[in-house]
């Protein structure tokens, strides 16, 4: 059984001390030596060994020395030593430290009468300090502060021994004195802890009469009545009401830590709007005048508490929560938005975009070097305004769009898909954005974007001038026709088969390029020669962006750019009535396409041009040549039908998010309502008044959590002993994400008196055992509820297994109980989250760790079984209901959790049905860690099975 260590120092293990060694350093003279091998010592004992052969020698020649050091790491050592035998009684040898340690707490100096004191706080040994007793109280006039605060420390450390009470009887009345004359900031505080753990009604009384200068004392005193204050309310809700008076008037001290400490006791106390409303303030104003960064973060995360309980009163803080966007790191920014944006309101959109588009333009500037994560972050805040609240999108989708051409391919991407959205939902402004969108056509560079830009170009260009100024500007960026010369090709393919120079030119050039799956692989220069004068055609260097990027080989953009211009020349047929120039436009794009073919076919480009392509081209050709009424309607009606109907899919699924986030919990009928307007109100402030109504409310609406007599309690009881073992023992395991509490309850179940109980606990996998349970003497037939804490570091499964031993009168030997092992769970760790597609795909490219699980399951339809996995794992569908209907015997969904330590958890269920109706394929699981994946593979292969499960 480990200890409990007062003392913890780092030791590198390499060369460990020779106990020889320490021995002949300490009976020298050199103090420089002897303070070496105490350190040695204490270091060795730190670690598990245990040197008795010392304690005599550290007696006879160390405990004399005047030196303050040596006195210092001595005190240390007897810290550090196992000062009781097998049996638990206090070592013979122990008995001679105590004369030394009565001489240093009357010692002249004042250091060594601190540490000594110091020392006795850390001691649990009754024997070693009764005779102590007079002199530590003696201390508590001393002179200097430093003996002062750390003899009221000793004196708690005594009074909260087994029988502390009956050595020092009236330490709390003694201590309440020394607080009413003391003036030393530290021993006030020690003083008024002491009255607090061991007296509390005394600490009240103190508190409650000083009540008016409680915002002039020391932070440190101030922290302590915070905590006094809570365990208070605690145990007596009804006497709260002065207390937050307290509180409210602390909210004003100079010291951070107080105000936020404050602001967090004022939440869990008060449910009062004014109450609610001091704190949030407080909080906005640490967020602005504290320059740490995880300060800022603990801050918002606090902020998003208080607005999910009590949003309307954080909507009025929206601006001041915005003002968090100054600072340079982007995880408080994007905090910042994620908070903001649940706040938005019909009251304050307008105010929040107006900020959020200055901060747009401020990214212009180039300083820093993530401003283009930054503004795709405000891309996105933007879009979702724009989208609940669609008057603010005029406002901001013209200079949105002037980042079209952005560097951050991300950003420009977020741009175009907003740009998108915003011409369906707001018809009024399809003419500007189309003028506007034409104009900056030129500026757009990367191929991810193109194909939004030219969609809403092919889509929303309806009038004459509009559809002749989308060809012309497609036509221009294009450039002239063809794409090269067949003396060029013919150039081309000489250069490639007779100069070997420049093939090993081409080679040493290669460079790595990411592709849009988020692979590497290699480009050479050999897709820049087609940049070159003498490889394209005239006219190519003057033309831009379409042109260059066709000349790379990405034929899927072109296939693209064909679709477009055939929608522009089936919708100039029905807004021109000249024939003669719907003739000129479809010859026109005729040649664009044929050209387009030609390139794909030959040598200038890196690779010829894919099957898809060619047949999406080859498609545009022939209907432009043959077109009937029934083609136009797909091509000109059916595509944008498909993309509302998407939009208003989204804007549904986003709703029934919303409408079961806001479902309440319900009273039961049984529940007992205290109305309000029966009670008295003598002698309540406003504050106390809002208060109790807010309490009440809660009440009646069925807020308030019932930890006690919830029926899920009785799930998460554990059976750890037999019915038949003599001792019994259940746990009750409580999840709180970072840890982990274990409420054991041990009962004997034997005629004979237990002695030196002890629960025995270690644990496996990413658990770490923060106490061990002391030892107890357990009476016949009672029983004893033990409380076990540990900490959790990752999200994976772990088990906790152990021991009870315990002694008997008659039998001498330990007898041990092994106990049940208890798992923990995957799934109090992970939570469903939604991500976006692009997001989702990027990590799941990013993610190293992959753990592919095959289906075994008795489950036969698809969609029965992918909701099963969904409810076993506790994860996210990201996948539309839409694309998962219909009877095709296959289907294919990606789910997304994330765990409370922020690690992310992708899966993807990929599922085929079989001809004897079975399903058969795999579920791929990827995290960043190990443990995610490992840990959520085992939980689908249990729960997979389904029913028979």
């Amino acid at each position: 059984m480990e200890k409990s260590c007062t003392l913890l120092i780092y030791y590198d293990k390499g060369t460990p001390a020779i106990a020889n060694e320490i021995k002949e350093a300490l009976e020298g003279n050199d103090v420089s030596a002897k303070i070496d091998a105490l350190k040695n010592a204490i270091m060795l004992l730190l670690n598990g060994e245990t040197l008795p052969q010392l304690f005599i020698t550290i007696i006879r020649y160390v405990l004399t020395s005047e030196d303050h050091t040596v006195q210092k790491l001595l005190l240390l050592y007897l810290e550090t030593i196992e000062k009781t035998d097998s049996k638990g009684k206090v070592l013979p040898e122990m008995i001679l430290i105590c004369q030394n340690l009565r001489n240093n707490l009357q010692h002249p100096n004042e250091y060594i009468r601190g540490v000594t004191l110091r020392f006795l706080s850390r001691l649990r040994e009754t024997e070693v300090m009764e005779p102590l007793i007079p002199s530590v109280l003696q201390n508590l006039e001393h002179r200097h502060p430093f003996v002062r605060r750390n003899a009221i420390l000793a004196i708690m450390s005594i009074y909260k021994l087994p029988q502390g009470d009956q050595l020092l009887i009236d330490a709390p009345e003694t201590i309440e004195k020394v607080l009413a004359t003391e003036q030393d900031p530290s021993a006030k505080r020690n003083a008024f802890l002491m009255l607090f753990n061991c007296d509390q009604d005394r600490a009240v009384n103190y508190l409650l009469t000083n009540v008016d200068r409680v915002s002039e004392w020391n932070e440190l005193l101030q922290m302590v009545v915070l905590e006094l204050i809570k365990k208070v309310c605690r145990t007596k809700p009804s006497e709260k009401g002065k207390y937050i008076k307290i509180i409210i008037a602390l909210l004003n001290a100079p010291s951070s830590a107080v105000t936020y400490e404050c602001a967090g006791t004022l939440v869990s106390l008060s449910s009062a709007p004014t109450a609610i409303r001091a704190a949030a303030n407080t909080y906005c104003q640490l967020l602005l005048s504290q320059s740490d960064n995880n300060v800022k973060l603990i801050v918002l995360d606090r902020l998003n508490e208080l607005k999910a309980s009590h949003r309307e009163i954080m909507v009025e803080m929206i601006m001041d929560v915005l003002r968090a966007l100054s600072s340079p790191n982007l995880d408080i920014r994007r905090k910042t938005l994620d908070i903001v944006l649940e706040l938005v309101t019909h009251r304050n959109v307008n105010e929040v975009v107006q900020t959020l588009k200055k901060e747009v333009v401020k990214t212009q500037s180039g300083e820093l070097e993530k401003n283009g994560d930054y503004r795709q972050m405000l891309v996105q805040a933007i879009h979702a305004c724009a989208v609940k609240f669609p008057e603010v999108a005029s406002a901001v989708v013209h200079l949105l769009m002037d980042f079209l051409g952005d560097t951050n391919v991300a950003s420009a991407l977020d741009v175009a898909v907003f740009v998108r959205e915003i011409i369906e939902s707001n018809p009024k402004l399809r003419v500007s954005i189309i003028t506007r969108l034409l104009d900056t056509f030129y500026q757009i560079r990367a191929a991810k974007v193109f194909p939004f830009a030219l969609w809403i170009v092919g889509e929303y260009c309806l009038s004459l001038s509009e559809v002749e100024s989308g060809i012309a500007t497609i036509k221009q960026c294009l450039g002239e026709m063809p794409f090269y010369s067949a003396s060029e090709e013919a150039e081309s393919n000489d250069s490639s088969n007779k100069t070997p120079q420049n093939t090993s030119a081409i080679v040493s050039s290669r460079r790595p390029a990411i592709l849009s799956d988020g692979t590497y692989a290699t480009q050479s220069a050999a897709s820049e020669t087609v940049f070159s004068p003498s490889t394209v055609a005239q006219g190519s260097l003057a033309s831009g962006n379409l042109r260059s990027l066709i000349l790379t080989g990405d034929f899927f953009l072109g296939a693209v750019v064909a679709c477009t211009l055939t929608k522009l020349v089936l919708r100039l047929e029905e807004v021109q009535s000249s024939k003669t120039e719907i003739n000129k436009a479809k010859t026109q794009t005729l040649l664009i396409m044929v050209c387009m073919l030609q390139l794909g076919q030959s040598h200038v480009v890196p690779h010829s041009i894919d099957p898809d392509s060619y047949e999406r081209i080859v498609l545009c050709i022939k209907l432009i040549c043959h077109t009937s009424d029934e083609m136009k309607k797909i091509w000109l009606e059916s595509c944008r039908q498909s993309f509302v109907k998407m939009l208003s899919e989204k804007q549904l699924r986003e709703l029934e998010e919303l409408k079961a986030k806001a479902q309440i919990s319900n009273a039961q009928p049984d529940d007992l309502i205290d109305f309000f307007h029966l009670k008295s109100r003598k002698g309540m402030s406003l504050l106390e008044l809002e208060d109790q109504v807010q309490d009440d409310l809660k009440r009646a609406t069925g807020e308030f959590t019932k930890d006690e007599n919830d029926a899920n309690k009785l799930n998460r009881i554990l059976q750890l002993t037999g019915f038949s073992d003599p001792v019994y023992a259940e746990a009750y395991v409580t999840v709180h994400h970072y840890d982990i509490v274990l409420d054991v309850t041990i009962i004997n179940r034997t005629k004979e008196t237990l002695q030196n109980l002890c629960l025995e606990l270690a644990t496996m996998g990413d658990l770490k055992l923060v106490e061990r349970p002391q030892n107890y003497t357990l009476a016949p037939e009672s029983k004893k509820k033990i409380k076990a804490n540990i900490k959790v570091s990752s999200t994976e499964t772990g088990v906790i297994f152990g021991n009870i031993v315990y002694e008997t009168s008659n039998v001498m030997e330990r007898n041990v109980v092994v106990l049940n092992d208890i798992h923990i769970d995957i799934m109090d760790y992970i939570s469903p989250a939604v991500c976006s597609d692009s997001a989702f795909r990027s990590m799941w490219a990013e993610f190293e760790w992959e753990n592919k699980v095959a289906v075994n399951t008795m489950i036969q339809d698809e969609k029965e079984f992918l909701d099963h996995i969904i409810k076993s794992t506790n994860m996210k569908c990201l996948t539309p209901t839409s694309v998962l209907e219909g009877e095709c015997g296959f289907l294919s969904a990606n789910l997304y959790a994330k765990s409370v330590f922020g690690e992310d958890a992708l899966v993807n269920v990929s599922i085929e049905k079989q001809s004897d109706e079975k399903l058969s394929g795999y579920i791929r699981i990827r995290s960043k860690t190990q443990g995610i994946a490992l840990s959520l593979g085992d939980k689908i292969t249990l729960k997979q099975k389904g029913k028979s499960s």
